[in-house]
């Protein structure tokens, strides 16, 4: 969240990019986000539609069940598609992911690993042309719904 990033004086756009830069920050970021989130639970989606007018938004970075129940909430349960990327271990191990014990099993990283029934399960396991059907399919039934 681009609050934490100006508190704690990190690049933005750096953290965005597949370096290892955020890696060193992971930690502190997870912790600054669980205390927003237990001031307020929904802060980070407030803050995710605030100003958006568009008839379709895409909200890259929802982190937990509560994130989902709160969008349902505010929009109505049809009107919100859930969308799971995943690649095998195997793949993520490629693109240079190392597994952090206290990160990469921490509610920010993983809590919708359950609990969640997702309208579309995306794999991007590095083949382009199966990514490209299946974003494909998705656009269609996002298009379907305008």
């Amino acid at each position: 969240h681009l609050s934490s990033v100006q508190e704690h004086g990190l690049d933005y756009q750096r953290l965005l990019d597949a370096s290892g830069y955020k890696e060193p920050h992971r930690a502190a970021m997870i912790r600054w986000g669980e205390e927003r989130r237990r001031q307020d639970p929904g802060c980070f989606c407030r803050a995710a539609v605030q100003g958006a007018a568009q008839p379709v938004w895409v909200v890259s970075d929802a982190r937990r069940l509560s994130d989902v129940e709160w969008f349902r909430a505010a929009y109505g349960a049809a009107a919100v598609q859930t969308v799971r990327v995943v690649a095998s271990e195997e793949t993520r191990r490629r693109r240079n992911w190392v597994f952090v014990a206290g990160v990469d099993d921490a509610e920010s990283e993983c809590g919708l690993d359950q609990g969640v029934a997702f309208d579309w399960v995306v794999t991007n396991d590095g083949d382009r042309r199966s990514l490209e059907q299946q974003l494909e399919a998705l656009l269609r039934a996002v298009r379907g719904h305008l």
